[in-house]
C-alpha cells in the first residue's frame, strides 16, 4: 500500500523532478518507509512506500522491466501475485524482489492491458511504455484504491490523492459548481467529478490511456463491471451455503499475505465478527479494533449505537488482543480540519469515526481487515430495496429511486438553496446523474427480484465506492492498509450469481402492498427489519454467535443527532449562524440557516445535512482559502 503521482507533458516539454518531488512529499503520511522518483523526458512518475510485502530496498519503486521499455509505479495489494508469478516465470521472466509489484509490471509487459482481469486485489497504478511513448492509468474493478487525474493543458496528471495535483503549477484549487450540486443531493459522487473544478476520479474498472502528442485525447476504457442477476438454473440452499462457506474462508485467507502484522476492525456486527473469526484462527493474538460512542447525552434510536459490549464478547471468544476507544461530543470539532485535508471530497456520512479508529489501529499495525461489501453484496439494506421493487417500468423504478437517494437537497429546494450559483448549475439534471449510473438496464424488468439487481447494482457502484474512498483516505492518514476479504473475485463473482430470495424473504410481501394503503404502511414497508443477508447469516452461524447473527444492521455512525442539539450546539451555531462561513459563497445563507434550525429545535433529523455543511465549509478554508 503507497502512494503515486506524477505527469506527462505531451508536448514533449522536458518534466520537472522538483515539481515531482513537491507531489510527492504532499502524500508522505501514504508512504513513510521509502520514496522514490523516475524521470526521463515528458515523464515523471512518483511513489510513497507503506512496505507490506517484501520490506527489502529490492522492492523499491518506480520499478524498470528488465529491458528497460515499462516503468511502473503502483499502490495496492494483488492477493494472487504467487500464482501469477509462476505462470510468468514459466514463460521466461525472471524477479529480482518477492513483492506484487513486480508482478503487476511483468504482466502488463505480457499481457498487456488483459492482465488487469487476472489481478484478484486492490490497486491503482501508473505504467510508462517507453516505446509507444503513451502512460496507462489503470484501477481496480471495484474501485478500492483510488486515483484521481486531470488534463491542464499540454499537462496530464495523477495522484493517489488530489493534493498530489493540486501542488502541479499548472492546478489551481477551484469549486465544481456542478459537483457540489452533485454531492449536496446524494451526500456522495456518482459520475467521475470531485469538488475540484477539472479534477476526475478514474472511475472502478476502468483504464485510461495518455499518450504523447498534442492532439491526443485520453481514452477512459471500461474492463469490468457489476452484474447482478437471477441465474438460469438455481442450486439448493444447502449447495450455495456449503460454497459460500468455502469462499469466504478462502477470501480471508488470501487476504492475510503480508509481511508484517495484520489486524482487524471487530465493530460487535456480523460481517467484521466473521472475518475476525476466521483471520483468528490462523494470527494468534490477532490484535482486533472497536470504536464506541458516549451516549450520556443521546436519545431513541442513537442509545444503541455503541457495540463496544458485543465486540468484547467476540474477542473474548476469539482470543484476540484487543483494544477500544469512545468518542464524545467535541471530537469531531477537533479533527474537522485534519479530515478535510486527508478526505478531500466529502463522501457518504458522517466520516469523522473512520478517522479515530484508523488512527487507533495504525498505532499498532499497518495493515487491517474490515467488513465492508457484505452488505452491499448480500443485501443487507432491505429497507432500501423494498421502497424500489414494484414499478411500471424502468422509468418509474428511477423516479421512486432517485426520490429516496436525494439524502440532502430535493429538488424543490435547489434554486433557494443554489441561488448564488443558480446560473451556473440550474440545467444539471441529478435525475440523469442517478439514472446514468446504470450503464446498461434489462429490456423487461417484470419481477421484483429483477429490480432488487438493479438496486444492488446502484449501490455497488455508489454507495460502496463512496465508502473506499473513507476507508483508504482515512486508513492512509495514519499510514495503515485496510483490507476488504468480502472484495474477493471469486467471492463477488458467486454473491452476483445467487439468487434473491437467498438474500432477501419478503418479497412475496412486498408485491401485495397497496401504495395508498392508510395507516401502518409507513411501518410495515420501510421499517429495519431481520430480513437481508439470509444466506450470509446462515453460513456465519458456523463462525460467531448467534445473538451477533441475528442482530438488525447498525451502521457505524456516532449519535450526532443528539449531539448537534446539545453538546455541539454551540459548535454549528459558531460556524453558521453567527458567522460568515466561506458556504456562503455558494449556497444561501438563509436556506441553511433555516435547514440547521429545524434540527436545532428538534422539528426533523438533519444530521447529514448538518454534517454535509460542516465537511463543505471545511474544504472551503482548507484548500480554496490556502
Amino acid at each position: 500500500m503507497c502512494g503515486i503521482a506524477g505527469f506527462i507533458n505531451t508536448n514533449s516539454a522536458p518534466a520537472s523532478a522538483v515539481v515531482l518531488k513537491d507531489m510527492m512529499d504532499v502524500i508522505a503520511h501514504r508512504g513513510p518507509d521509502g520514496e522514490g522518483q523516475w524521470v526521463e523526458g515528458e515523464v515523471a512518475l512518483g511513489h510513497r512506500r507503506l512496505a507490506i510485502i517484501d520490506l527489502t530496498a529490492a522492492a523499491h519503486q518506480p520499478m524498470q522491466t528488465a529491458d528497460g521499455r515499462y516503468v511502473i509505479t503502483y499502490n495496492g495489494e494483488i492477493y494472487n501475485f504467487r500464482e501469477l508469478r509462476l505462470e510468468l516465470e514459466a514463460k521466461g521472466y525472471r524477479f529480482h524482489s518477492d513483492t506484487d509489484s513486480e508482478v503487476v509490471l511483468n504482466a502488463f509487459a505480457e499481457w498487456g492491458v488483459q492482465c488487469l482481469l487476472r489481478f484478484n486485489g486492490m490497486f491503482a497504478f501508473a505504467i510508462w511504455d517507453a516505446k509507444q511513448r503513451q502512460l496507462t492509468l489503470a484501477r481496480d474493478r471495484y474501485g478500492v484504491k483510488p486515483l484521481y487525474w486531470s488534463v491542464k493543458g499540454n499537462t496530464c496528471l495523477f495522484g493517489s490523492e488530489v493534493k498530489s495535483i493540486l501542488c502541479h503549477p499548472a492546478v489551481k484549487a477551484e469549486m465544481d459548481l456542478p459537483g457540489l450540486m452533485e454531492y449536496c443531493t446524494f451526500q456522495n459522487f456518482f459520475t467521475d467529478k470531485t469538488l475540484f473544478k477539472d479534477i476526475h476520479l478514474l472511475p472502478a474498472g476502468c483504464y485510461v490511456v495518455l499518450r504523447n502528442g498534442v492532439n491526443s485525447k485520453p481514452e477512459i476504457t471500461r474492463y469490468w463491471d457489476y452484474q447482478f442477476e437471477e441465474p438460469e438454473t438455481s442450486k439448493t440452499e444447502d449447495e450455495y451455503a456449503e460454497e459460500l462457506d468455502y469462499l469466504f474462508r478462502q477470501a480471508v485467507t488470501r487476504q492475510l499475505v503480508s509481511d508484517v502484522d495484520v489486524g482487524g476492525y471487530l465493530s460487535g456486527g456480523m460481517d467484521s465478527g466473521s472475518i475476525a473469526a476466521i483471520a483468528s484462527q490462523q494470527i494468534p493474538n490477532m490484535r482486533t479494533f472497536t470504536c464506541g460512542f458516549d451516549l450520556s447525552s443521546a436519545s431513541g434510536i442513537e442509545m444503541s449505537f455503541d457495540e463496544r459490549s458485543a465486540a468484547e464478547q467476540m474477542s473474548n471468544q476469539y482470543k484476540t488482543e484487543h483494544y477500544e476507544m469512545v468518542l464524545k461530543a467535541g471530537d469531531m470539532e477537533r479533527c474537522m480540519p485534519a479530515i478535510a485535508h486527508h478526505l478531500e471530497e466529502p463522501r457518504v456520512g458522517q466520516s469523522y469515526p473512520n478517522f479515530y479508529i484508523s488512527g487507533l489501529a495504525g498505532k499498532f499495525n499497518k495493515v487491517v481487515l474490515a467488513g465492508t461489501g457484505g452488505d452491499e453484496l448480500f443485501g443487507g439494506y432491505p429497507w432500501r430495496y423494498y421502497r424500489a421493487v414494484v414499478n411500471d417500468d424502468f422509468e418509474h423504478y428511477t423516479d421512486k429511486y432517485y426520490s429516496y437517494w436525494q439524502r440532502l437537497v430535493p429538488n424543490e429546494l435547489a434554486s433557494n438553496f443554489f441561488a448564488p450559483i443558480w446560473n451556473d448549475v440550474k440545467d444539471v439534471s441529478t435525475r440523469d446523474i442517478f439514472q446514468n449510473v446504470f450503464l446498461s438496464h434489462a429490456e423487461n424488468l417484470t419481477r421484483p427480484e429483477d429490480y432488487v439487481n438493479h438496486s444492488l447494482y446502484f449501490e455497488a457502484k455508489t454507495f460502496l465506492q463512496g465508502l473506499f474512498i473513507v476507508e483508504d483516505k482515512l486508513g492512509m492518514a495514519h499510514s495503515l492498509e485496510t483490507r476488504f476479504p468480502f472484495m474477493d473475485n471469486d467471492l463477488v463473482d458467486f454473491a452476483m450469481r445467487l439468487p434473491t430470495r437467498f438474500k432477501l424473504g419478503n418479497l412475496g410481501n412486498v408485491v401485495k402492498l397497496d401504495e395508498n394503503e392508510p395507516g401502518a404502511k409507513t411501518s410495515r414497508y420501510f421499517q429495519k427489519t431481520n430480513d437481508g443477508k439470509l444466506l450470509l447469516r446462515k453460513v456465519m452461524q458456523r463462525h460467531i454467535p448467534d445473538e451477533v447473527v441475528q442482530r438488525e444492521k447498525q451502521g457505524f455512525s456516532a449519535p450526532d443527532a443528539s449531539w448537534f442539539r446539545g453538546e455541539s450546539i454551540d459548535f454549528v451555531r459558531r460556524t453558521f449562524l453567527e458567522n460568515e462561513a466561506p458556504l456562503y459563497q455558494f449556497l444561501d445563507r438563509t436556506t441553511v440557516t433555516e435547514l440547521i434550525e429545524d434540527h436545532l429545535q428538534g422539528r426533523d433529523n438533519r444530521r447529514l445535512l448538518i454534517w454535509s455543511f460542516l465537511s463543505v465549509n471545511e474544504w472551503c478554508k482548507e484548500f480554496l482559502d490556502a
